[in-house]
């Protein structure tokens, strides 16, 4: 693919990048390319303060050959050096960002290193048993993620650059962890995900490797789960609210729990297993409920935590009516928004959801609420959940405020990499 309006100065720029490369960056690999992209004037604000995004509106021209996938240098609009990362034209986000030395190869060498880093890191900051490995932009390896659930790996891939990198670096996690002697059983592949059609790729999933049951045993809190990271949602399982549901264990004790959007019931077996007296947990789907009950029994929690399928939405009035109250209330819900253009209706969605769950709460009691949406701002929940508190005429005590577990960093040049917001709080009748 060739994008040049000046055949002249296209031949200049590879020219001059040739002479000025040492003899080690000539030699590249079939994924480097010569080609140069350029920033329009005033452009490149999110790259400059440290992001590694350069997006299509961005983008003044494109010298020189090369394939989508491709790593291509990146210049400002003057000609100064920023860069070099992957190209993909058909995706609004033209170039992620590799590593900002121009003269770096991006190649095994740099790839280990990034992995070597990613698992030095979370050995000092999380339980490795089960922890993300690779969290994309957050780790420096754009559009990967990598999950570690006991002895099996779960990989999405996510842009088309890093995919072509994708079984290099589970060849290096294999390495890395083995030298901590952690052998990896199987790795398994989740890019079915919508996101890659924005990158002109196909939704994907399979074995990479050998087959293996893909039904896997893990431990997270003292509390056991049944992952099925061949058709549980996401890779299988939330590893980024690991420290959040371990906080709502000390709140749970003898007390009467109400645990909704459950999922495969994380949170309600925390508090099943930290002494509730009785939990019940929501979901609307079925499957979700069905392994959720399977986990109850697996830890001997039958008794007292229940699982039911119902919406959420729809339930939380009915039990209004019904004079219900609990001592926990517990809202994990998903992302009501997944853009900037439905964040008002999202905001009207967690405003609800809040509402109803404060109505739920004896006088006293708990609740812990969340968004896992990056573009609902700490400010703009918390802005929420008080308009949702006025409404009810409750008075909500900040008992604390987390984020998502460190095995998910945020970097603070990534904004998107920011995306877990998580409040506990009493609340009171007013006085």
């Amino acid at each position: 693919m060739t994008f040049s309006q000046n055949p002249w100065k296209h031949w200049q720029i590879e020219k001059l990048c040739a002479t000025m490369l040492p003899k080690s960056q000539k030699q590249r690999s079939s994924a480097m390319s010569l080609a140069v992209v350029t920033l329009k004037k005033g452009e490149g604000r999110l790259l400059k303060s440290g992001g590694m995004w350069i997006f299509d509106n961005e983008v003044a021209s494109i010298m020189g050959s090369f394939v989508n996938g491709d790593i291509v240098l990146v210049h400002d609009f003057d000609g100064y050096p920023m860069g070099r990362g992957f190209i993909n034209t058909n995706s609004k986000i033209t170039v992620r960002l590799m590593t900002r030395d121009e003269n770096v190869d991006i190649n095994e060498e740099l790839l280990e290193k990034r992995v070597r880093d990613a698992w030095e890191y979370r050995k000092k900051v999380v339980d490795t048993g089960c922890c993300r490995l690779i969290f994309a932009e957050a780790d420096f390896l754009p559009g990967i993620v990598v999950d570690k659930f006991s002895d099996v790996l779960v990989v999405q891939s996510l842009a088309l650059g890093i995919d072509r990198f994708k079984e290099t670096i589970v060849e290096l996690l294999r390495k890395v962890l083995a030298e901590d002697g952690i052998t990896i059983r199987g790795v398994y592949e989740r890019s079915d995900v919508k996101v890659r059609k924005q990158e002109g790729m196909e939704m994907v999933k399979g074995f990479i490797g050998p087959e293996f049951p893909t039904l896997v045993q893990i431990e997270e809190n003292g509390v056991k789960y049944e992952v099925d990271v061949k058709d549980g949602q996401k890779t299988g399982f939330f590893l980024d609210q690991k420290y959040n549901r371990l906080a709502i264990q000390k709140l749970c004790k003898g007390a009467k729990v109400l645990d909704c959007f459950t999922h495969t019931g994380s949170f309600a077996l925390n508090a099943g297993i930290a002494g509730a007296e009785s939990v019940t947990g929501v979901d609307a789907s079925q499957l979700a409920v069905d392994q959720a009950t399977a986990n109850a029994a697996l830890n001997g929690l039958s008794d007292s935590v229940k699982f039911i399928c119902e919406d959420v939405f729809e339930l939380l009035p009915e039990l209004e009516e019904k004079g219900e109250k609990f001592d926990v209330v517990i809202l994990d819900p998903p992302a009501f928004t997944k853009s900037r253009n439905s964040i008002k209706n999202a905001v009207k969605g967690y405003r609800e959801i809040n509402l109803r769950a404060m109505k739920l709460v004896k006088d006293g009691g708990f609740l812990a609420t969340c968004s896992c949406s990056h573009f609902m701002t700490q400010e703009l929940l918390a802005k929420t959940i008080r308009e949702a508190a006025r409404a009810t005429h409750k008075r909500l005590r900040q008992v604390e405020f987390r984020t998502q577990a460190a095995d998910h960093p945020i970097l603070w040049a990534a904004e998107e990499s920011y995306y877990l917001k998580f409040f506990i709080f009493q609340v009171v009748d007013e006085k």
